[in-house]
């Protein structure tokens, strides 16, 4: 079971990226999908979840209105699209998945690699 997360990059204040998380080994259309992040000297924190039974999705106050987490259950895939990005978004990002709802980091049995996003302002 592997996530593999991409997209992460350097970018100024104010734009936007897109990171994606590509799920092999298994079938995660039954599985809470999420994202976290860690900054340097942190603790890693929620991001934002998709929940497979309904589709509903939750996301960090710090986040709300700017991040849309999305996913495409056919293809196993889950997405993060980060607009009007601050630099204290900058952070490690983590994909995630869990057979539980739940915002909590110990919920979450399968992790990606992380994928960097740097904002600088």
């Amino acid at each position: 079971v592997q996530l593999q997360a991409s997209g992460g990059g350097m970018v100024q204040a104010g734009g936007s990226l897109r990171l994606s998380c590509a799920a092999s080994g298994r079938t995660f259309s039954s599985y809470t999908m999420a994202w976290f992040r860690q900054a340097p000297g942190k603790e890693r924190e929620f991001v934002a979840d998709s929940i497979w039974s309904n589709g509903d999705t939750y996301y960090a106050t710090s986040v709300k209105g700017r991040f849309t987490i999305s996913r495409d259950n056919a293809k196993n895939m889950v997405y993060l699209q980060m607009n009007s990005l601050k630099p204290e978004d900058t952070a490690v990002y983590y994909c995630a998945a869990s057979p539980k709802i739940s915002s909590w980091s110990r919920d979450y049995d399968y992790w990606g690699q992380g994928t960097q996003v740097t904002v600088s302002s």
